[in-house]
């Protein structure tokens, strides 16, 4: 444990939180919108999770994120479809029996089209950024348009399962049950990843790869190699997003993936470039934020998550963990 840890970033969201508590007129009131926000936030989280890896470890800007989001959400439509006697039961084990099979088939489809996609779309434009942007960005209209002729460009819907939904009562607040789930997956999600990059052979090599790549080269060990991982390893990780932020909008439609991917990098522009505990705090500020100002001033609810961004910006300029220090 690092005893120079810097701790106060990670106040912000119980600052948050209790400033909004006053505001919001009742405890119950309170307590109903911060666990939608921290559902909201953990949601996002797992999207952006993939992005900051990709971002901060393999300098790429893959502004064709959005697709992997909308291609895992729409491939849980299908495979969910498919499960009715499982979905439409009133048993939560069971909902559950077919919502995490939904979700692996959709991480691992999005994980392929990833490895696909690094292999011909982002590979031949490595450490120019502007190609970066303007390739990825095609990327992401083909893959939209693509999924029209799959599924069609009309929404169709993603509805829950009958087990989750409805709200557990908590004196007189109302908690999803579905953002509950959201909650307990992203926390899932933050532990493996941290793990991995903190106390494994591979999160080792593959931070000591992004310091001096050409070193750990000389060690044998084939860095190019270990950051397909990483790219696909976050393709997979916004197919999952997909699948939860679908299920939470109750509908897909296939632009969902670039309307997200505003929401996306601000998160991860607050939490700095590669931090994973970065992009939870800034996941969790958006979500919150986007909650409370929602319920006291829904007019400024588009702005909130910018002010917010600007705000952390001119207080730390490169994020509040970025990845240099968070190391």
């Amino acid at each position: 444990m690092k005893l120079d840890f810097d701790w106060k970033p990670l106040l912000l969201v119980p600052v948050l939180a209790l400033v909004a508590l006053p505001l919001t007129g009742s405890f119950s009131t309170w307590l109903t919108l911060t666990v939608a926000g921290l559902a909201m936030g953990m949601i996002i989280f797992i999207i952006a999770s993939g992005l900051t890896l990709v971002f901060g470890l393999m300098d790429v800007l893959n502004f064709g994120h959005g697709v992997f989001i909308a291609l895992g959400a729409f491939v849980a439509s299908t495979v969910l479809g498919g499960m009715g006697d499982w979905t439409g039961s009133q048993e939560v084990w069971r909902n559950l029996v077919a919502v995490f099979p939904a979700m692996l088939v959709a991480m691992t489809v999005a994980g392929a089209i990833g490895l696909a996609f690094e292999r011909f779309i982002v590979r031949p434009v490595y450490g120019q950024h502007l190609k970066q942007i303007l390739i990825t960005m095609g990327g992401m209209i083909i893959g939209e348009e693509l999924i029209k002729v799959i599924w069609g460009p009309g929404q169709i819907p993603l509805p829950l399962p009958d087990g989750l939904r409805g709200s557990l009562l908590v004196g007189d607040a109302a908690i999803s049950k579905y953002r509950l789930l959201a909650v307990a997956v992203g926390l899932v999600v933050f532990g493996v990843l941290a793990w991995t990059l903190a106390r494994t052979k591979i999160g080792l090599l593959i931070r000591a790869g992004v310091q001096d790549r050409e070193m750990v080269e000389s060690l044998g060990y084939r860095i190019g190699r270990l950051f397909i991982g990483v790219f696909v390893v976050g393709s997979a990780l916004a197919g999952l997003g997909g699948v939860m932020w679908g299920l939470f909008q109750q509908n897909l439609i296939p632009q969902m993936g670039a309307q997200v991917n505003v929401l996306i990098f601000i998160v991860i522009i607050i939490g700095g470039l590669g931090s994973t505990t970065g992009a939870l705090i800034g996941a969790l500020l958006v979500g919150l934020l986007t909650n409370y100002t929602g319920f006291l001033l829904p007019v400024a609810t588009q702005f909130a998550s910018i002010a917010l961004m600007v705000a952390v910006l001119l207080w730390r300029p490169q994020g509040v963990y970025p990845v240099a220090s968070s190391r």
